[in-house]
């Protein structure tokens, strides 16, 4: 009876979502507004559609209100591409409206706050462990020598900590890697022969699927979690040029908690701190983002998914270390190198042996191959993880190729974050209104 009714409540208030590219001079405008939307998920799924699609955030405004019979989720955004200008493409624009609408739908349908793409044209490699100097040509290199064909992948490193999710297909074959003997030398050559190395910091663990994986970013934020990179081994030293700032604080009057995140503004921000609190368990109610032209300003109140708010100092300081980490994962460091050229099988590890020979450790990267066509990311340190010597440089693109690799950005040099000016929150005049962000809203406040 109650799905019959849930089925009913869809029918009559299905997902409705709004595109204007016109209420704004140098912004797309985009509002989604849900009732019934089952909030611990679809604001995630929303935010995930935007980020893989490269779209920055310059204002947002996230407001879930519970109800008896129905859950009201209201988002709102302003957008705009890495060049800092509206979305003009109509099949960009088109294609956001129709996947919204059918994420929200779906996910209301669903009640589930995890998306997993079905695929048996490749076989997902998950690698947890140790990070250290030369791993991924390691990795890259064992994949090689299996018949293995790293179709897309991405690598982060936080905390001495390396996650690693690698898409592979059959050299012979094109397809997914299916035959249990194989997979099971896969797994015993990277896992123990690889990963284990010749530390016993950390267990390292593996897991390989030819059945689909979740969103990649997503998996990886979980898997560095799930190995406590938040916790910063005394060993390892903070090198970025500046470290979110984060608070977590009681709103007792209103009986949420409260986090505000200020930081350098980077890619997919916003996903990545919505990402950790919904895998951490805790539900938006209601946010702002506001995104300036270096720094980005975010202001949350949430509760724990059974409707309680933050209860004790220690829980506060964990959410806040955890959040910080969710940022540093992505956070840009080091020199970025981009990979530009035809794709052939063995590239990966050629490339990443030269890097390793030329004394460079990749902190980050980006593999994926589209058409016949290489497009890959590093974002590179030399072994200490200082700056890479501009020679060393130099003689790394004489040995891929001038034309294929191109140096494109450099961490070292970014500005500092200013100091904090204010302590009050950006959302002090919430309860009584929607006004500061300019927004065409229609809805009153509950």
């Amino acid at each position: 009876m109650d799905d019959e009714f849930a089925k009913f409540i869809r029918r009559i208030n299905p997902p409705r979502v709004v595109v204007d590219n016109d209420a704004y001079e140098h912004a797309t405008f985009i509002q989604v507004d849900s009732v019934n939307g089952h909030g611990h998920g679809i604001l995630l799924e929303v935010v995930r559609v935007l980020s893989d699609l490269n779209l920055v955030v310059t204002k947002g405004y996230i407001s879930f209100d519970a109800g008896w019979f129905t859950d009201a989720i209201f988002f709102s955004v302003l957008l705009t591409n890495n060049q800092g200008n509206k979305i003009i493409d109509e099949q960009t624009l088109s294609y956001i409206q129709e996947t919204l609408e059918n994420k929200v739908y779906l996910l209301n349908s669903r009640r589930s706050s995890v998306s997993v793409s079905p695929s048996k044209e490749h076989t997902s490699i998950e690698l947890t462990g140790n990070d250290r100097s030369g791993l991924l040509s390691e990795v890259s290199a064992v994949l090689a020598d299996l018949g293995c064909n790293v179709m897309n992948a991405e690598i982060w490193t936080h905390n001495a900590i390396a996650a690693a999710v690698i898409q592979v297909t059959d050299q012979s074959t094109g397809h997914a890697i299916e035959e249990p003997k194989r997979l099971s030398m896969i797994k015993e050559l990277l896992l123990f022969n690889v990963m284990k190395g010749n530390s016993d910091f950390r267990i390292p663990r593996m897991s390989i699927s030819s059945s689909g994986v979740t969103h990649r970013g997503r998996r990886l934020h979980q898997m560095l979690f799930a190995d406590r990179d938040f916790e910063r081994p005394k060993n390892v030293e903070l090198i970025k040029s500046a470290k979110p700032h984060v608070t977590v604080l009681d709103c007792s009057d209103k009986d949420y908690t409260v986090v505000t995140i200020r930081s350098l503004d980077q890619p997919k921000l916003l996903f990545d701190t919505i990402c950790s609190l919904t895998d951490m368990e805790y539900v938006v109610f209601h946010g702002i983002v506001i995104t300036g032209r270096m720094e980005a300003y975010q202001e949350h109140y949430i509760r724990h998914v059974d409707g309680v708010p933050i209860s004790s100092e220690a829980e506060q300081q964990r959410v806040a270390v955890c959040l910080e980490a969710a940022i540093e994962r992505r956070a840009s460091e080091g020199l970025e190198l981009a990979l530009r050229t035809d794709d052939r099988f063995g590239l990966l590890s050629d490339i990443t042996r030269i890097f390793r020979e030329n004394g460079l450790c990749i902190r980050r990267a980006e593999i994926s191959t589209k058409g016949g066509k290489a497009r890959d990311t590093f974002f590179v340190t030399d072994v200490s993880g200082k700056p890479v010597d501009p020679k060393t440089v130099d003689l790394i693109q004489h040995q891929i190729g001038q034309a294929n690799l191109h140096v494109k950005w450099n961490s070292f040099v970014s500005p500092k974050l200013p100091k904090m000016t204010t302590r009050s929150f950006l959302f002090g005049n919430f309860f009584r209104g929607r006004s500061f962000l300019n927004f065409k809203l229609n809805k009153s406040c509950s």
